[in-house]
């Protein structure tokens, strides 16, 4: 399945939040969505195919001094170096789609220099994306069946016993056609805010952001939420807890949660997983995870950069990996295989990302065993920019009975056609 790279381009659109969304970094009111286009020609078929990503700055490149705005202009600066050397930048040859990607990857990704780590991946996603789009569109296949022959795919083979494509085949053997919907509760919300969610679309997962610096604070207002929700009508509640990486160590995580079973033994029960509770470089701020992981599961996200990477945080203690497509269709792939095979938990969360992006992340969920479904958030802050897709996938883009439906049938490429 050799494929060439014939031309690439990126276009921007801008994109507000309907609601602003608060992170320990700050708050993001409107983003850049990415947009980019990959022709590609594989067993003597052309096709272009499509890949998105919203570029959140202060998620990705948080606490920089130069501002959202010059933060912005440089990543859209390096999505079209990007888009202008993509055949060099994927190794210059025909290769299996997961090797190109890993290959951008590498070669956007290998250097300390700003944009960071998390942020460069972040730009060579859409492109990723697009690569495997196009080459479903070409086979008339979804991206999710590419590895039904062993190939070689030299970048990933020495992670997974030589075996990349055969353990990412093994790994995408999931067809979920409905996914767990969650929605995001942040600092500002009350009963008034959540009531619709709950009563007319019937949400019953929740994932807070606290702030992981009052340990008092985060459990009130744990317990607080709960008892709305609660209130409200929800039934089997499930709660995910996502500080941004304000935790100072381990210990007060296991702080947090044992005062939470103490609190209130029922939103305890409810809580599902804790998400990158500490900060993102895992080498930097080494923690041992296993006091806490022996209580509920604590997920890997903005630390996971490298395959290298996943050693470490097995090593570590942690529960397993957060998937963001946003750092590359094929460094995702390649690191659920690998989680897969080392006994790992699996959750898929996304960047708010509407349309196309949000399209390739619930396909991304529904071929996996995840944990939490699918989180998927631009229902709930840039529901405008889902408007186009809502007469095509309606079940997906409007949630009623907390669930995200999946099309009946597997759309060709990452479902940019459908």
């Amino acid at each position: 399945m050799n494929t060439t790279i014939l031309d690439a381009a990126v276009s921007f659109i801008d994109q507000p939040l309907l609601t602003p969304l608060t992170i320990s970094s700050g708050s993001i009111t409107e983003l850049s969505e990415a947009v980019a286009e990959v022709t590609v020609r594989v067993d003597g078929r052309e096709a272009t195919g499509k890949g998105a990503i919203y570029l959140s700055d202060m998620w990705a490149w948080p606490g920089s001094t130069l501002g959202h705005a010059r933060c912005d202009a440089e990543l859209r600066a390096l999505c079209e170096t990007i888009a202008a050397n993509l055949p060099e930048l994927c190794g210059g040859e025909p290769a299996h789609p997961v090797e190109l990607g890993l290959r951008l990857h590498e070669s956007i990704c290998g250097t300390k220099d700003d944009p960071p780590v998390l942020a460069r991946a972040m730009c060579t996603s859409p492109f990723d994306a697009a690569i495997h789009d196009a080459v479903g569109n070409a086979l008339e296949c979804s991206a999710f069946d590419l590895y039904t022959r062993p190939a070689p795919i030299p970048s990933a083979d020495p992670f997974l016993n030589g075996h990349a494509s055969d353990a990412i085949r093994n790994t995408l053997e999931w067809r979920h056609k409905e996914l767990n919907a969650w929605y995001l509760v942040t600092k500002g919300d009350t009963a008034e805010d959540l009531d619709p969610w709950v009563r007319k679309r019937g949400y019953r997962c929740f994932k807070l952001k606290l702030f992981g610096k009052d340990n008092a604070y985060d459990v009130e207002r744990t317990v607080e939420v709960y008892r709305i929700l609660r209130e409200l009508g929800a039934e089997n509640i499930l709660l995910s807890i996502d500080t941004n990486e304000a935790n100072p160590d381990a210990a007060s995580v296991v702080d947090y949660l044992e005062r939470l079973n103490a609190t209130n033994s029922d939103a305890y029960n409810a809580l599902l997983y804790l998400e990158q509770p500490t900060a993102r470089d895992i080498i930097e701020h080494p923690f041992d995870w296993r006091e806490a992981a022996a209580l509920k599961p604590v997920m890997l996200d903005e630390g996971l950069t490298s395959l290298e990477g996943m050693r470490t945080a097995l090593d570590q203690g942690w529960s397993g990996f957060a998937l963001k497509t946003c750092k590359g269709h094929s460094f995702t792939l390649v690191a659920a295989a690998w989680a897969i095979q080392h006994g790992l938990l699996l959750s898929v969360q996304d960047l708010t990302n509407p349309g196309i992006a949000m399209i390739h992340a619930a396909l991304l969920a529904a071929h996996l065993p995840t944990l939490n479904g699918v989180e998927l958030n631009s229902p709930q802050f840039t529901p405008a920019a889902n408007e186009e897709w809502l007469p095509r996938l309606p079940g997906l883009f409007d949630v009623h009975d907390g669930v995200h439906k999946l099309p009946e049938v597997m759309p060709k490429g990452l479902g940019s056609e459908t």
